[in-house]
């Protein structure tokens, strides 16, 4: 309910305040809106040829392309008409975005979901599923006290949490959304979130990251010194968020989180942690890359390995239920395809409402008077600077990482605020997204305190990050320290 009432106040509130400003004549136009495409220049004004000055028209007329450029605005001949353009637009309009939306979202989510669905099916027909549940029973059962010993949606949450652990994301939301179809299963109103559900979106929402492979990549674009340099401050800041995610909703639900299951498998977490990083940071820049990169994908790769390997042992199983291990496979793939259909119409609702909010320019009037407030109380203006990624982050991934790059480009990859808005973009998780995405797949109308929840959660983890980069990185001299 709380999604629904957001999603149309986004709507109502992007569209009146577009409006506004467009009868207000701060927009000449807002087709940009709805055509328009990110970074292209916005439209301020027009005019006929015979009204421009001499030296323009003849600039205009002499150019090739009849555009020339004079102090940060654009002008350009059209039919005897000159529009002038400056600015950007913030993300692509209401119709690029229905169109991206497929080609360049859907379409890969649905192959990555096909392809994945049909691995875990086999998981499932070759009975793996029911011995990962029944190991990993002792430690879940703690957690989500309402799923019973050795249910299947045990080993989907735990290759969900290994892949997001190991920067997986394509992995793990086939994972994730395959937990989620096995958790609906248990329960029994199916239009509103049961505690395990709940418990398990937190939990992935907080992305507990080990190797920050999109964040060092970007890093190395930009190049940073050493760009690995902000992995031990992502890792723990997304630490820190998964343990608030645990601890807030454990509360909510009363579980009891001094359990010593719970207690030493948290220790064993930091433990693994704790050994990976000691080895990390030994290594020189090559062999860090070297390692992360073939770390994940050995692991990916290995998974799959195992599950065929089982499945072959297993073969007489697959015979006892009419199927083959291929035909199995196929069965899960065409799953991955229908959990696809599925959540479309969820994931085009909330991107567009999306696009409509940043380019009715809210977004930066919010950010802004966020960032005025921040300065108010004299937090050092290195911290401000990185604001708009954290801001944005729980609304578009794409979006924020566009702030990312720009503001490493502004301020440098290596000074604080580059680094910071890296730890931003690592720890904290698309939250809109998600939600959409996940109780979406199985037609869940009532979130509960889910997006609270993990509201609040995206904001521990931007309090963590300022504190952990203060710890780790030289604020420049000047304003405050610390918020």
């Amino acid at each position: 309910m709380a999604l629904s009432r957001f999603w149309v106040v986004l709507f109502l509130a992007s569209i009146g305040y577009l409006l506004v400003l467009l009868f207000s004549g701060r927009y000449y136009a807002i087709e940009f809106a709805v055509n328009g495409k990110k970074d292209e220049p916005l439209l301020q004004r027009e005019f006929y040829v015979d009204q421009a000055s001499p030296e323009l028209r003849s600039s205009l007329q002499s150019a090739s392309d009849h555009t020339v450029t004079i102090g940060g605005e654009q002008y350009k001949i059209d039919n005897g008409v000159v529009k002038v353009y400056s600015g950007k637009q913030a993300a692509d309009g209401i119709l690029p975005t229905c169109k991206s939306t497929i080609l360049d979202l859907l379409l890969p989510l649905i192959a990555y979901l096909s392809f994945f669905s049909g691995i875990l099916q086999l998981l499932i027909d070759s009975g793996a599923s029911e011995r990962v549940a029944k190991l990993l029973s002792p430690i879940f059962v703690r957690v989500f006290p309402e799923v019973p010993r050795g249910h299947p949606s045990i080993s989907y949450m735990t290759l969900n949490f290994a892949a997001n652990f190991l920067g997986l994301d394509s992995a793990a939301t086939p994972f994730g959304l395959k937990a989620m179809e096995s958790l609906q299963e248990l329960n029994k109103d199916k239009d509103r979130a049961s505690n395990p559900q709940i418990m398990f979106l937190c939990l992935h929402a907080a992305g507990l990251t080990l190797i920050p492979t999109s964040i060092i990549s970007y890093r190395a674009a930009q190049h940073a010194l050493n760009p690995a340099d902000v992995m031990l401050p992502c890792i723990i800041t997304s630490f820190i968020g998964t343990v608030a995610a645990l601890v807030l909703v454990g509360i909510r639900q009363r579980i009891n989180l001094l359990n010593a299951t719970i207690v030493i498998a948290i220790g064993g977490i930091v433990g693994v942690i704790t050994a990976l990083l000691i080895y990390i940071t030994r290594l020189d820049l090559i062999s860090k890359s070297h390692f992360t990169g073939n770390l994940s994908n050995g692991v990916l790769l290995s998974l799959i390995l195992v599950i065929l390997g089982y499945s072959l042992w297993r073969e007489k199983q697959f015979g006892a239920k009419g199927t083959t291990i291929f035909n199995s496979f196929v069965e899960g793939a065409y799953n991955g395809l229908t959990v696809g259909r599925i959540i479309f119409p969820y994931i085009l609702g909330m991107l567009v409402a999306i696009s409509l909010f940043r380019n009715s320019g809210l977004f930066d009037m919010f950010a802004g008077a966020l960032a005025w407030i921040f300065r108010a109380f004299h937090v050092n203006e290195q911290i401000v600077n990185a604001l708009p990624i954290a801001i944005l982050r729980p609304f578009s991934s794409a979006g924020s990482r566009g702030f990312l790059i720009d503001a490493m480009g502004t301020y440098g990859a290596d000074s604080f605020t580059g680094r910071l808005a890296c730890v931003f973009q690592c720890a904290a998780e698309t939250t809109f997204y998600v939600i959409a995405v996940y109780f979406g797949s199985v037609k869940i109308k009532h979130t509960r305190y889910a997006l609270s929840t993990m509201l609040l959660v995206d904001l521990i983890c931007v309090c963590a990050a300022i504190f952990v980069c203060l710890a780790f990185f030289q604020l420049p001299a000047g304003a405050p320290a610390a918020p």
